[in-house]
């Protein structure tokens, strides 16, 4: 059963005051009442009867299907209600359990005095004999109490020892020992001793002459002016442990006496100090002020007043006379009442209209018993005879009375199944017959299987209640109180609102809701019932005549709550939540009054100042929550006024935080802040934003803001607070300058609303409350989370394994060729090397946080929430101005390696739950739908169920990787001053650098050099050029590959290694070259911890650079050159100055060797100059020049065979070699072929001479002579090529062989046979096929004369023959006769031509690649096809023979 009191047959319930006994705990005393509360409905058959033949009035046996209905109690019921007995008897209570704890028996003594019946062996005995003392005082205390009992729970006896239980004590073993049955047993028991004590209460009441309404001043003042509801010279029972007060109300439960009874019957409560409805400032009289007004005199001020009253006095405060007071219905009185007579009920001694009342209203108390008791059938007899004669005398409000417990007995009766008949005293005054009701056209639609008996009270019922309510309204002598009129009606629309539910049928269903209270299965929504009777709309029109008035003096703060709750809990029933929502809002307004004036007495009577309320009060007691203004437990302000609020915010629409999740106060409340949760109750938020209106929403938040600070509710007003703030703003995410994000209220009120926050959270932590906390009102307070890049000495950039030296063949001499793909020299990926972490290592990341509000946000700390490595985030405080975004750095070390991700920050601001915020870093607001008109709750839930309408929610995330720890290495020092070097040209000079590893745990054994300078840039940027011929692209390449600016010296790899803590000392050399302005040298260096060989596929390398700046200026330059070929001998001199040996190298040092190299040097140095020049083959030449000389040098070198001049330009970068660049310029074959040969003749030409310098005064300095700016025009190339067929011409003459080697020429005789040998060398790799030309002529003549010889020289054959192929790298001799027919001097000159060229067959192109040269490329094909076609060529004889033809004698 329910234990809602506006139930319909709350008339129909005995009520039971439980009070604490002994030594008991707040929460094993809640316990034991909830076990009680388990078996509060007894049935009459299992109640044992009481044999004493004087009490069995209500004796169970005359109707074993009745029940008794028990309304369980823990507080004295306040004045208000106690003077509505008798006309309401089910308000005083008739049974006192006292309940103590069966554990606390052997623990400690609950009486320190030694008890009166002797002496006690055991502490438990002890104990139980004090507990039947204070029985004994409760029954002295409380004596119109009928039953007073003690219940012993969780009692275990010791077998050896058995303690005597007294009367009135009972025991209950523990839970885990007792039966199904245990409980209700006692209950029976208590029941039974009720009914037995009930006679006597009967039988007092059926001896009073007359009795007085509610609201009416005792007709017998004199008998009644010192009685009250608990005895006057009792003391007040004191808490024992106990959160529950112990008044010093009760009711005797003596049965020596009707008179007694009858006196204390007719008085009514006479309130005192310490009750909280009492009045002070009455003044003395010889009558008793009327309850209602003495009641209502002083409005209660606290809750704690219930309480107090067990430490106040007792003493009774004189009521005023009812004349002083004419406007109150106690002092509306006629004249005829001061003439009751006292004594009882005899012929002819009261005036029968007086009599017939005071006899009508006993029969309707004595038919209340009967209700109470469950005798349904006797009550309803009694009633029915008190309803005809109250009618009878125009009695409106008994007759009322009468008529309402007749319904209730009707209920009961139809309830368990009993047929009966309605009264006619119940039925219209129309229709007083069953007959007519029954034919009806209501009652010919009804559902035939219903009960016909309930068919006509179903249609009797809606008539009957509004007949009730008009006599209880009807004005007259006697007022009935706003308090039992409300409550009433409310209780009429709760029967109504019960058969309503049930579709209007008053069946088995419908009473079991009316009866037992049970809550239905589904909520009705606002679509119209149109067809149900009694409708809605009756229902609450009826209602609504309960609500209070607005009037101070009529109702108490409590009375006006208990009405206002009433009618919203009708209201939620029917499905009407806005009308119930309106009364809530009033039952807020009503409550904060109330618990202002209570929290200002309740601190004046603790000595506190009342601003303070009753906070430190409650700090002492225990109570961090507000429940301690209340004298509630710990949970009842979450579990009910949090739940309370909490529907009155959601019916407004409210945006709360999340109303899915309310947790306990004594716990922490598991909040989840992940993203999809965030996100879900960002879309809840945004619906229920756009729900109901926002001023209305903002005036309730500010009254339960108010009311939870009446309380005082610490979670009530940190809740409150921050709901208003979040329903204020507009929930969204601004981009720039796009949507307004600004709040509604003013900034007053929000300062306001922060600062009461904030005080509230530190009062809550001072108290020791650390679980108190608000939620932030954005959820959007984390806009961005992005990683600072690090310093570009402590980057990681990633490489994979094949780039590390040694792994590969071409990484291997990666610090000397230039073209070998470097991959430390580009620039590492941006977004890669962004996300990458070291361990150890702080990060900053900035965050971006925003603050739509115009007050400041305190933000007591805020870290970085992560996911996968382990991460240590530094915390950090900071403020966040008004309406703006603001960056924070912030600091985090990641603790191992792995994967990192930081999925947003937990933030603590002041007064606010630490909780995590997910990133959103894009705008977003919803979606504005167009209005479209929903009715009630349920269009918003519907909403919320639907897929959200707006643009998607997206939180962000920064994937990192944390490698494992890395050295630190910096430059400590190097040996060039301010890392600056001057230097001239082709000089090359040496310095050091060291380097220190500032990690004193991780070694750096990975350390790999590379180099960059200001040459490299232009000389990349010209091999970029299309326009650059095939040797201006070998020049840049040998350049960058054979001349580098800086390079490392050679040293062992195992010194590539820097312990930590350590150093390491470097060798580098720089080279003087021009355009040489500044350097750097780059040093990647990592721990890799394993042989490369063994690495994983991935690793990661930091950067240390040193910059330098160097100047370079010119040393000896070469101005101009010049080849020429050697004419004759040289003569030996020239040789031994140069610093050959004459008489070994005469033969080799002939003109047909050597050709003449002439340089201008110039010496650019203001310093004296020894340059040096040296061939291969020894030779070696000396000069000095002067400051800003140029001197000129013949210097011989060896002249050049190629055996191809006209084979394509290499390219040194491996990369061109395999690509064939088309030149954008066209050149004929012609000049092509000319190119290859200068190129070719130049470079043989380099490779065999080389130059020094070195100076000769001021600082000591050398270097090398930069020759190749030489450039050879064809001229030069005739000088200094030797051609791939050689010519020699020779006559051979026995007898003048010794002669001409003397002469060092050829002579023969005149007429005289002499032969030309001619020697035709192959030098190619190729067979020949030569054709051979012999062209003797005159010399020193002219052409046409040098030629006319015919008659001077004759020859045998022919000058122009063909010879055989000759092959290659062989030679070939060819002789011919001759005779001279006059003297002179003749020259003989001769040309090789081919006659045809030799194509190789298959076989000798597959033996020549045995041989050692490789397959010829298809580029190499491509590019030689630029020469044209092959061609037949021709050689002449680089020298004519001389022969000179002398006569013999």
């Amino acid at each position: 059963m329910s234990l809602d009191s506006m139930l319909p047959v709350a008339p129909a319930r005995v009520r039971a005051l439980v009070l604490p006994i002994g030594q008991i705990k707040r929460d094993r005393f809640s316990s034991f009442v909830q076990r009680l509360n388990e078996e509060h409905v007894v049935h009459l058959r299992d109640i044992t009867p009481d044999g004493r033949p004087n009490r069995n009035m209500f004796s169970p046996l005359a109707f074993p299907d009745g029940a008794m209905f028990y309304d369980l109690i823990t507080y004295i019921p306040p004045p208000s209600h106690l003077a509505l007995a008798p006309f309401e008897l089910f308000r005083e209570p008739l049974v006192l359990i006292a309940i103590a704890d069966g554990q606390e028996l052997e623990n400690v003594a609950f009486s320190k005095r030694q008890s009166a019946n002797g002496y006690a062996p055991t502490m438990a005995e002890r104990n139980i004999r004090a507990l039947d003392q204070e029985l004994e005082k409760l029954r002295d205390t409380y004596p119109k109490i009928l039953a007073h009992q003690v219940l012993i729970f969780d009692y275990a006896p010791h077998t050896e020892n058995t303690i005597h239980i007294p009367d009135g004590i009972q025991t209950i073993p523990p839970v885990e020992n007792s039966k199904r049955t245990t409980i209700k047993t006692i209950m029976c028991d208590i029941s039974s001793l009720l009914l037995a004590e009930m006679t006597t209460l009967a039988k007092s009441f059926e001896g009073m002459t007359a009795i007085d309404s509610p609201g009416q001043a005792p007709t017998r003042p004199g008998l009644n002016g010192t009685s009250a509801w608990t005895s006057d010279d009792a003391n007040p029972a004191a808490r024992r442990n106990s959160q529950y007060a112990v008044s010093t109300v009760t009711r005797s439960a003596s049965t020596s006496g009707a008179s007694d009874r009858s006196q204390a019957r007719m008085s009514m409560p006479v309130p005192f100090k310490s009750l909280p409805f009492g009045s002070s400032s009455s003044t003395p009289s010889a009558r008793p002020t009327t309850p209602v007004r003495s009641g209502l005199s002083n409005p209660p001020t606290t809750f704690d007043d219930i309480a107090s009253a067990n430490g106040s006095s007792t003493d009774v405060t004189s009521p005023e006379p009812p004349g002083a007071r004419p406007g109150s219905a106690g002092g509306m009185k006629s004249s005829n009442q001061d003439k009751v007579s006292v004594q009882g009920f005899g012929p002819g001694s009261l005036n029968e209209r007086w009599r017939n009342k005071g006899r009508g209203r006993v029969i309707i108390l004595i038919g209340s018993l009967y209700l109470q008791a469950g005798r349904w059938t006797d009550a309803l007899k009694e009633l029915v005879e008190g309803a005809t004669v109250a009618k009878s005398i125009n009695d409106h409000l008994w007759h009322g009375k009468a008529l309402e417990l007749i319904v209730i007995c009707l209920l009961l009766l139809g309830w368990i199944g009993v047929e009966f008949q309605v009264p006619t005293i119940c039925l219209p005054a129309n229709d007083k017959t069953i007959s007519s009701i029954s034919k009806g056209p209501d009652f010919e639609e009804g559902d035939p299987n219903q009960p016909k008996h309930l068919r006509i009270l179903q249609n009797t019922l809606p008539e009957l209640l509004e007949r009730i309510v008009g006599l209880y309204s009807r004005i007259s002598g006697e007022q009935l109180p706003p308090l039992p009129l409300s409550q009433s009606i409310i209780r009429f629309c709760s029967l109504l609102t019960g058969i309503h539910l049930c579709e209007g049928k008053l069946d088995k269903e419908s009473l079991e809701r009316i009866v037992l209270g049970k809550l239905p299965t589904k909520s009705l929504t606002s679509s119209p019932r149109l067809t149900i009777t009694p409708s809605r709309a009756q229902i609450a029109a009826l209602l609504f005549k309960a609500f209070p008035s607005s009037a101070p003096e009529l109702l108490t703060t409590v009375d006006r709550a208990i009405i206002l709750s009433g009618i919203a809990t009708v209201l939620g029933s029917l499905g009407f939540h806005r009308k119930k929502a309106m009364v809530v809002r009033e039952l807020v307004s009503v409550l904060i009054g109330g618990l202002v004036e209570a929290r200002t007495r309740g601190a004046a009577e603790v000595g506190i100042h009342p601003a303070a309320g009753l906070v430190a009060l409650n700090a002492v007691n225990g109570h961090g929550n507000g429940a301690g203004a209340l004298e509630l437990g710990e949970g009842d302000i979450e579990h009910g006024i949090d739940a309370f609020l909490g529907l009155l915010c959601k019916t407004y629409g409210v945006v709360g935080f999340d109303d899915a999740i309310r947790g306990s106060s004594d716990e922490l409340r598991k909040v989840s802040d992940a993203d999809e949760k965030v996100i879900a109750r960002i879309q809840s938020q945004s619906s229920t934003r756009q729900f109901g209106i926002k001023n209305v929403k903002l005036n309730i938040l500010r009254a339960c803001i108010n009311f939870s600070e009446a309380l005082p509710d610490f979670n009530g007003v940190l809740r409150f607070s921050s709901d208003l703030l979040r329903t204020a703003g507009s929930g969204v995410a601004p981009g720039p300058r796009r949507e307004d994000a600004a709040p509604i209220i003013t900034r007053d009120e929000q300062i306001r609303l922060i600062t009461n926050i904030s005080k509230t959270a530190g009062l809550s932590q001072r108290l020791g409350l650390q679980h108190l906390s608000a939620e932030y009102w954005d959820e959007f307070l984390v806009r961005g989370i992005m990683l600072d890049p690090l310093p570009l000495t402590r980057t990681p950039v990633p490489h994979s394994k094949a780039v590390l030296p040694g792994v590969t063949t071409a990484r291997t001499s990666q610090d000397v060729n230039p073209f070998i793909y470097n991959p430390f020299i580009r620039a590492p990926d941006k977004a890669m090397v962004e996300r990458t972490l070291v361990t150890g290592e702080a990060a900053t990341f900035r965050i971006t946080l925003q603050n739509p509000y115009e007050i400041d946000v305190d933000i007591e700390s805020i870290k970085l929430d992560t996911e996968g490595a382990d991460f240590e985030s530094s915390i950090m405080s900071s403020i966040i101005g008004p309406y703006r975004t603001q960056i924070l750095k912030l600091t985090g070390t990641p603790k191992a390696a792995g994967s990192l991700k930081v999925t947003g920050a937990i933030v603590k601001v002041r007064g606010c739950r630490e909780r995590r915020f997910p990133i959103f870093p894009q705008p977003w607001a919803p979606d504005t739908q167009t209005k479209i008109k929903g009715i009630g709750l349920a269009a918003l839930e519907q909403n919320k169920k639907l897929p959200f309408p707006g643009p998607p929610l997206i939180p962000d995330s920064i994937g990192l990787s944390v490698i494992s720890a890395q050295p630190v290495v910096v430059v400590k020092s190097t040996t060039l001053f301010q890392n600056s070097v001057m230097i001239l040209e082709g000089e090359r000079q040496v310095f050091s650098v060291t380097l220190q590893n500032l990690s004193s745990t991780t070694p750096a054994d990975l350390l790999l050099f590379s180099f960059q300078d200001s040459t490299q840039g232009p000389l990349q940027t010209a091999l970029t050029s299309r326009d650059a011929t095939a040797a201006e692209l070998y020049e840049y390449e040998l350049i960058l590959a054979r001349k580098q600016a800086l390079k490392l010296r050679r040293i062992d790899d195992s010194k590539r290694y820097i312990a930590p803590g350590g150093t390491a000392t470097f060798d580098f050399e720089i080279l003087g070259k021009p355009g040489l302005t500044n350097g750097t040298i780059q040093v990647d260096y990592a721990h890799l911890g394993v042989p490369q060989d063994e690495i994983s596929e991935e690793f990661h390398t930091r950067q240390v650079c040193l910059d330098l700046t160097i100047t370079v200026n010119a040393s000896v330059e070469l101005a101009r050159m010049d080849v020429l070929p050697i004419k004759g001998e040289v003569p030996k001199p020239i040789w031994t100055r140069l610093g050959a040996d004459g008489a070994e190298e005469e033969s080799s040092l002939s003109d047909e060797k050597h050709c003449l190299l002439l340089l201008d040097l110039r010496n650019a140095w203001p310093s004296d100059m020894q340059v040096s020049l040296k061939a291969d083959n020894g030779i070696m030449l000396q000069e000095h020049i002067l400051p800003g000389n140029t001197n000129r040098v013949l210097f011989p070198v060896p002249r050049v065979y190629i055996d191809d001049p006209h084979a394509s330009i290499p390219a040194l970068n491996p990369s061109r070699q395999r690509q064939f660049v088309v030149s954008s310029s066209k050149i004929t074959p012609e000049i092509e072929r000319g190119n290859r040969e200068a190129f070719w003749y130049r470079e043989k030409i380099l490779e065999k001479l080389s130059g020094t310098w070195k100076t000769l005064s001021g600082p000591a300095r050398e270097g090398s002579i930069e020759l190749r700016g030489l450039r050879l025009a064809p001229r030069m190339i005739e000088a200094i090529k030797i051609d791939e067929v050689g010519i020699d011409i020779s006559v051979e003459d026995p007898e003048a062989e010794d002669s001409s080697k003397e002469d060092g020429g050829n002579t023969i005789y005149t007429d005289e046979f002499a032969q030309i040998k001619v020697v035709i060398t192959n030098r190619t790799h190729e067979p020949l096929y030569p054709t051979l030309r012999l062209m003797p002529s005159l010399c020193h003549r002219p052409l046409n004369v040098a030629l006319d010889f015919t008659r001077k020289f004759a020859w045998n054959g022919t000058l122009q023959q063909t010879l055989p192929l000759i092959e290659a790298k062989s030679s070939t001799e060819v002789v011919m006769g001759v005779i001279p027919l006059c003297r002179g001097e003749f020259e003989i000159s001769a040309s090789v031509e081919e006659t045809q060229l030799w194509i190789p067959t298959k076989e000798e192109e597959k033996e020549k690649e045995v041989v050692g040269r490789r397959e010829r490329s298809d580029t190499e094909i491509m590019m030689d096809a630029v020469l044209g076609a092959k061609e037949r060529r021709i050689w002449h004889s680089r020298r004519p023979c001389l022969v000179c033809v002398r006569d013999r004698g």
